[in-house]
């Protein structure tokens, strides 16, 4: 190791977001930002451009006093003011296809290098588990070569689905939002006689957004004045079914059920989560031996199986729709600001990212749910993605009784 890779004696912050957007980074780089300057202004705090993507290539940009000044205005926006990325470390083959890294050279080793030649002391990470557990690779490396890092990750994931986090930043102004934009597209079924309405959530493993989203929206109906007389009813504003990955969807005897309901009402509005019968889709794909493409970190390209269109299709000819529509809500509602209840919840976690930085405590910060759902520093080992949506919880049992009831 070179003399100027040893441990610089003074404190210096790094911050970089990435993977997918999320109500929650705009609001949390801002947080950081404030927080530092207000524990220590001296404390030099720079950030990557673009997620690992700047980390590997080395490009940041350094917070200045006027920056710091005015970070409360990345309250009021959406996305990431630093950028994000979706780059993989440990996915050799892909860093070297998009020259982050020359043959042979190990993506890890490579940001641990950038890490010291910047000689940053704390690294925050904001983002899901993948970001997570890669930053905690790159500091046991950097532990290794005797050049401690300070990693403390901030959970972001509006499908709410990191293990063992109990609520992940983004995660309420997502089906906030969500609800929103459904608000609106719901009225097309006025646009023509059986109208099948389908609002595909984002949610690959997960379906605890399509839920959020769907009990905020029929939430939203309370108290909403309508006109039986004139056909405004609740029943035709109302959701009439709820799809998420965790329950298997019998599309015969739904059918069956949703037929009664577009033959008394005139219309059917379905919620559905993005990956919602994937699995079946993907193995009737291969099984034309079809080409099934995925993505960096391994995953099935939803864009390309489209769900929507799948169940569009399945259901129109069974309950007779004349016109079907498939709208999507996910770029709306993951590019959001950070919702009053995120921004607290936020606030919370970059006060104690700030802390454990300082006192050279690393994990990923969140309410941990096997220790009582206190806020802490979780370990990044016990981090892990695919967290199922419980499907028991009350309040979506009983959304699914007033959904069903209609």
């Amino acid at each position: 190791m070179t003399e100027f890779h040893k441990p610089p004696k003074e404190a210096k912050v790094a911050i970089l977001t990435a993977g997918g957007l999320a109500p929650c980074l705009s609001s949390s780089v801002g947080f950081l930002i404030e927080k530092y300057t207000a524990r220590n202004p001296s404390i030099e705090i720079i950030c990557y451009i673009s997620g690992y993507k700047g980390l590997l290539s080395g490009e940041h940009v350094k917070v200045t006093d006027a920056v710091r000044e005015n970070a409360s205005v990345l309250q009021l926006h959406g996305g990431s003011p630093i950028g994000n990325s979706r780059v993989k470390l440990t996915n050799v083959e892909d860093c070297v296809k998009r020259g982050l890294v020359v043959e042979g050279e190990n993506p890890l080793h490579r940001a641990a290098e950038q890490l010291m030649m910047d000689q940053v002391t704390i690294l925050h990470t904001i983002g899901g588990d993948d970001t997570n557990t890669q930053a905690a690779k790159i500091a046991e490396y950097l532990e290794g070569h005797n050049y401690p890092v300070t990693v403390v990750g901030m959970p972001k994931t509006i499908d709410n689905d990191v293990v063992p986090i109990k609520q992940s930043l983004g995660a309420w102004t997502a089906a906030e939002e969500g609800a929103k934009f459904f608000a609106n597209v719901v009225n097309e079924q006025s646009a023509n006689p059986r109208m099948l309405i389908i609002h595909e959530c984002m949610g690959r493993d997960c379906g605890y957004l399509t839920a959020a989203t769907a009990k905020a929206y029929m939430d939203s109906l309370h108290g909403l004045p309508l006109l039986p007389g004139l056909n405004l009813t609740k029943q035709r504003k109302c959701l009439h079914a709820v799809y998420v990955p965790e329950v298997r969807i019998d599309v015969d005897a739904e059918a069956r059920r949703l037929k009664r309901v577009m033959d008394t009402h005139d219309c059917v509005n379905i919620f559905l989560s993005e990956g919602a019968g994937v699995h079946d889709i993907v193995a009737q794909l291969e099984a034309r031996g079809e080409s099934v493409p995925r993505d960096a970190f391994g995953h099935v390209k939803l864009d390309k199986v489209q769900p929507g269109a799948y169940f569009a299709k399945q259901f129109a000819e069974k309950l007779g729709a004349e016109k079907v529509l498939v709208q999507k809500s996910g770029y709306m509602a993951r590019a959001a600001p950070a919702n009053v209840a995120d921004r607290a919840l936020i606030n919370a976690c970059a006060t104690l990212a700030v802390e454990c930085g300082i006192k050279g405590n690393s994990g990923c910060i969140g309410q941990d749910e096997e220790r009582g759902d206190s806020l802490r520093a979780i370990e990044f080992p016990r981090i892990k993605g695919g967290k199922a949506f419980d499907v028991r919880v009350d309040w979506f049992q009983d959304l699914l009784r007033q959904v069903n009831s209609v």
